[in-house]
């Protein structure tokens, strides 16, 4: 009888050790293919936005198979038109700014070395200038990698072409596949969890569901309207500054202060004016002020009451772990975790 309480805590230990070696295993095989991850999830989201248009089809009787042959038939259409018309536009704002980029470096090194001579003789002004020293030895440093910088993101861009190839394959086939893989992963479940299991994943996919095709939009629409309203203005590399602008409107709180600063940069190279510097800051401060008040409440049906705190702590820690996918997945995430802590504190786990 002595030796049954020591064979429970062994026990313990052991399942203990052994769910901590299979989580070190997922991490370590998660690092490895981190490039066939980061194209599975972009198929996911993808099929995930486009999946309640073929749910209003067979509402309107009309079978998958052809809603989803239809549906390919208008996205290349548009794939055709971007390729044609936008591409090339992009590409040429990115080449300029790859060309300039030396430029704009040498430029922060002489303010630098300008701010350095005006700061006066007197107590503490040699801390400053070893602090200006420092910034201008990193600047020339930024200024020599400039082009590894580039080649790197070019490399990057090489394996993001690969998953945009790749993506709308299996887009296909999870959408076409959907039910199966449903009832498929149901099957998993144990018979006494299922019905409590099922009723909280439509509950997460009716939370999450809308704010991730919602936030789409409102990217969109702050990059649109951010480009066109730079390039009215006359702002260099405006279209760089409204994508910019609108994958910053992902980030919450933070992510309107970010989205201006390549803008304002810009905006200061150009005409070093006040003037045109406060253009740019009515600018996006009327973008966001329509974003936050007339398009989000038109767009999000229902709100995820997240804590402020904790949507801060949960982009910054699945950035920190999974990068671009962990900053875009953090909000759902956090979403689906409260959706389930609320039903395990309101019992619905013990019958």
């Amino acid at each position: 009888m002595s030796d049954t309480p020591h064979a429970i805590h062994r026990s313990d230990y052991g399942r203990l050790i052994a769910i901590i070696l299979v989580l070190c295993l997922l991490a370590a095989a998660g690092y490895a293919l981190q490039h066939t991850i980061s194209c599975f999830l972009l198929s996911w989201v993808i099929a995930y936005l486009l999946d309640p248009l073929l749910v209003l089809a067979e509402k309107r009787k009309i079978k998958r198979a052809y809603a989803l042959a239809t549906l390919y038939v208008a996205l290349a259409i548009l794939t055709v038109f971007f390729l044609t018309f936008m591409l090339p536009t992009l590409t040429l704002s990115w080449d300029g700014f790859v060309r300039d980029l030396p430029a704009y470096i040498l430029k922060i090194k002489q303010l630098a070395l300008e701010w350095k001579n005006r700061v006066p003789t007197q107590a503490g002004s040699e801390e400053i200038q070893w602090l200006i020293d420092t910034l201008s030895g990193n600047i020339d440093a930024a200024a020599q990698k400039a082009g590894t910088v580039a080649y790197s993101f070019g490399t990057r861009m090489f394996f993001n072409l690969f998953n945009i190839v790749l993506s709308p394959i299996l887009v296909f086939f999870m959408l076409y596949y959907k039910q199966t893989i449903m009832s498929t992963v149901a099957s998993w479940i144990p018979e006494h969890r299922r019905e409590i299991l099922i009723s909280i994943g439509l509950e997460v996919n009716s939370s999450i569901g809308g704010y991730m095709r919602g936030q789409v939009i409102v990217s969109l629409i702050v990059a649109l309207f951010a480009s066109l309203s730079l390039f009215v203005i006359d702002i260099p590399h405006p279209f760089f500054c409204g994508l910019f602008a609108g994958a910053a409107s992902i980030l919450p709180f933070i992510g309107v202060i970010i989205a201006i600063l390549p803008a304002l940069f810009f905006a200061w190279f150009k005409y070093q004016t006040m003037a045109v510097m406060a253009k740019v800051g009515i600018i996006f401060a009327v973008i966001y002020f329509l974003e936050g008040y007339i398009v989000k409440p038109l767009v999000f049906k229902q709100a995820m009451n997240l804590n402020p705190l904790v949507t801060i702590i949960m982009v910054m820690a699945l950035g920190e772990l999974l990068g671009f996918w962990g900053i875009l997945l953090a909000l759902p995430i956090a979403a689906a975790i409260k959706i389930a802590w609320a039903h395990v504190v309101n019992g619905d786990f013990r019958h």
